[in-house]
């Protein structure tokens, strides 16, 4: 069984929920910067793709099993868009790169919109190698609707604005572990783990 894994991810947000929810396995999570990975391009127009395009860059460069996630948030009324442009989104509408102004630009493009709908979609790929031939995704979805405003103080991205009909509040208002218990990433990471166990 493996003990390291690098993850493709500078994102400290990300880091720290998955390390919380691989830590039962074991498994300490590296981020790839404090290996001197470079970050890889990522010109797909899929989650998966993209997921798998980190993970081999950082298996590439570190010489470790590495695991990537590819996540982001797809509106219905925008047919799925923002999608795997998400980090990038408030760029489109002339803000900087940044959660904060992410929610802006999606609230201001919604303002007029009365299909809320929407969803947060985490792609997980891991693999053992570069090369390795059987790379394990697991896929985590969460559907809610878009709050008119931002509510809550917890969590990052689109957790403000993400209201879950189930619990009657956005991911910003859950407990951390409530949140991880029920996100998108948190549903991709137990398939993840499942699959490590099983095949690795």
């Amino acid at each position: 069984m493996i003990d390291r894994l690098v993850l493709a991810s500078n994102n400290r947000g990300k880091l720290a929920e998955l390390q919380a929810m691989f830590a039962p396995l074991g498994i300490a999570l590296v981020p790839q910067g404090e290996l001197g990975v470079p970050e890889a391009e990522e010109p797909y127009r899929t989650f998966v793709e993209n997921a798998l395009a980190k993970a081999r860059n950082a298996a590439q460069h570190s010489g470790l099993p590495a695991i990537a996630d590819d996540a982001g948030l797809c509106v219905d009324a925008f047919g799925g868009l923002p999608g795997v442009d998400t980090a990038f989104y408030a760029m489109q509408y002339g803000y900087p790169k940044g959660d904060d102004h992410n929610v802006t630009a999606l609230l201001e493009q919604m303002r007029n919109v009365a299909n809320r709908r929407a969803a947060l979609v985490s792609t997980l790929v891991a693999l053992r190698a570069p090369e390795d031939p059987e790379p394990l995704i697991a896929v985590g979805r969460v559907a809610g609707e878009i709050t008119r405003e931002p509510v809550g103080n917890n969590g990052f991205g689109f957790d403000p604005v993400m209201f879950l009909p189930a619990f009657g509040q956005t991911f910003a208002q859950l407990p951390p572990e409530v949140k991880n218990a029920n996100s998108h990433r948190g549903q991709a990471a137990r398939q993840m783990l499942e699959l490590i166990r099983e095949r690795w």
